[in-house]
């Protein structure tokens, strides 16, 4: 039996000035009913898939890859691996050596999410010109049996080119990559859990997520 005793928020609010990738669709959330005029308090929603603090399906990639609602709820939550990259520049490749410190936590099933304070950018351009995730890193990650990836940043490819090799890879391998991430830093305790639970959105490529990490203590 276990007991929940702290809990990391590491989504971003979703507000009509919530950041997105360039040329995806801006949020709009406006007042749709009020108590005053028609008895009960209702929002209308129109956000993009990839809005805020979401994960990625491969059919994001790949027509043929599984949609949000078509993947076990297993790939979305699960014990992390926070791998701590903030020495990291801008537009500065996350490689095998940056990980490898790291690999004896590494087993099939693991989340592993990279820590580069990059959030703190998010409202600027800066926020667009983040480290990522090299390719030699993610068939590294891939070889050891990790499927589910994420960053506290906006995207774990290079941002504002036309090649997403990563997103590509994960695709292929059916695996998942969770973006936007914020507060990684504030994960100060071991073996974090993560939950990255998506809306059950019927054939979609990806959904904003309530994104958390907890720690368990036995009792």
């Amino acid at each position: 039996m276990f007991k929940i005793e702290k809990i990391v928020d590491l989504s971003f609010a979703l507000t009509n000035d919530t950041q997105v990738y360039p040329g995806d669709p801006k949020p709009d959330i406006s007042v749709a009913t009020t108590i005053e005029n028609d008895g009960y308090n209702l929002h209308y929603v129109n956000l993009g898939s990839q809005t805020g603090t979401h994960v990625d399906a491969p059919y994001h990639f790949l027509n043929e890859g599984a949609t949000i609602d078509n993947i076990n709820l297993k790939s979305f939550m699960g014990e992390g691996v926070i791998v701590r990259v903030t020495d990291k520049q801008a537009n500065k490749e996350i490689t095998v050596e940056d990980i490898k410190p790291y690999e004896n936590f590494f087993s099939p099933g693991k989340i592993v999410v990279f820590n580069t304070n990059w959030y703190k950018k998010n409202g600027s351009d800066a926020y667009y010109e983040h480290p990522y995730l090299s390719v030699e890193a993610c068939e590294y990650l891939l070889g050891k049996g990790i499927k589910t990836m994420g960053i506290d940043a906006i995207n774990l490819d290079p941002t504002g080119g036309d090649d997403f090799p990563v997103h590509d890879m994960l695709a292929e391998a059916n695996g998942i990559i969770v973006e936007n991430l914020a507060n990684v830093d504030k994960i100060d305790f071991d073996n974090p859990f993560l939950i990255f639970l998506p809306l059950k959105l019927i054939g979609c490529d990806g959904s904003p997520v309530r994104a958390v990490a907890v720690k368990l203590a036995g009792c």
